[in-house]
């Protein structure tokens, strides 16, 4: 995986920065005991840690998390090599993209993205948009597609396979790349079909050019994750699917750009539809209201552009601190001087 011959890295902010001391409740961010103390030493002394002895427990606590964090890239590599040596696949032509897993709509979207004369306000009459957050719905797989993919996924999920999280926020549902669905299936989608999509939607996002992605899939079901309370994603644009089952409530709601400052968010609320996707910003502010019945599973691809990234990491809003990575990576390049993207007059957006 390389983006015009470079490997991609991670920002070392994915290891120090929002870390959880659960005892005095407090988020940190953490280099060293000298910027711990000088960052959060007095909001700590307030919530009860006074003494030399609970600020080193404190500081266990933190770097124990750290090491932890730096971890799971080995253990994810682990776990890939283990399911490609032992898993007996249910549906093995699910993990190469065809278009007849596409839905008909989609492909007609495609292609007019593609043609020579292709405009936003051109492809905005092929696909449903939502308020001024710039979200859009489309329908992208087939109802057969989503039905085999989902009893794959059940079929791994029984198995006694290995299994890594997508995120400390969902804790059931598959890692894409860790099934091997990455080469064939997701780097396809991402690079054939929705990129001329997300060249005319996001350019000042780096649609034109998101080279490289995150993939999972998420499940909610009454006894497991309910919801998703509210978050933004690593990523310049997130795609969203649903793949079904069946299932009641469980609307996404999206509030402000995660870099707006605004003091009361307005929210908008919007259904998810069986096969088809939502097309957001990654800084958009969003989350998942409980289901109320039955089970839900998203295929959710966050796509990152190196060029825009490479500017300023979205998750610490500071210059990345490029750290060596497995694969994608957090999307990040070792940055060059033509990286810097160009200048986008946002009046033709609209």
């Amino acid at each position: 995986n390389m983006s015009a011959g470079r490997p991609f890295l991670a920002c070392a902010c994915f290891f120090s920065d929002n870390i959880f001391v659960g005892r005095y409740g407090l988020h940190v961010r953490y280099q060293d005991e000298g910027q711990l103390r000088r960052d959060h030493g007095q909001v700590l002394r307030e919530r009860g840690c006074r003494s030399e002895e609970d600020f080193s427990a404190v500081l266990r606590e933190i770097e124990a998390e750290v090491q932890r964090r730096k971890q799971l890239i080995h253990q994810s590599v682990e776990r890939k090599a283990i399911i490609a040596k032992c898993y007996r696949q249910k549906h093995p032509e699910v993990y190469i993209l065809q278009d007849s897993f596409l839905a008909p709509e989609f492909l007609e979207i495609v292609r007019y993205c593609t043609s020579p004369d292709a405009h936003l306000h051109g492809l905005l009459r092929y696909i449903k948009s939502f308020s001024d957050k710039r979200i859009y719905r489309l329908p992208v797989f087939t109802q057969e597609f989503c039905q085999a993919f989902v009893d794959e996924l059940e079929n791994f999920e029984q198995s006694d396979m290995p299994k890594g999280r997508p995120n400390t926020m969902n804790n059931y549902g598959v890692l894409l790349n860790e099934l091997g669905m990455d080469e064939a299936f997701i780097t396809p989608l991402r690079e054939q079909y929705l990129q001329p999509i997300t060249a005319l939607l996001y350019p000042d996002l780096g649609g034109a050019c998101l080279d490289s992605h995150k993939a999972f899939v998420v499940k909610y079901s009454l006894h497991e994750d309910l919801d998703l309370s509210s978050h933004y994603d690593n990523a310049e644009v997130t795609l969203n699917v649903s793949l079904g089952k069946d299932f009641t409530e469980g609307n996404l709601y999206f509030g402000d750009f995660s870099q707006d400052p605004t003091p009361v968010p307005k929210y908008v609320e919007i259904e998810h539809v069986g096969a088809q996707g939502l097309l957001h910003r990654g800084g958009q502010i969003h989350g998942a209201l409980p289901i109320a019945s039955g089970e839900r599973w998203n295929l959710i691809i966050w796509m990152r552009s190196s060029p825009i990234r490479n500017q300023l990491c979205p998750m610490c809003n500071r210059k990345p601190e490029l750290v060596q990575a497995e694969g994608f990576g957090d999307g990040f390049t070792e940055s060059l001087e033509d990286d810097a993207p160009e200048t986008v007059n946002l009046c033709t957006l609209w």
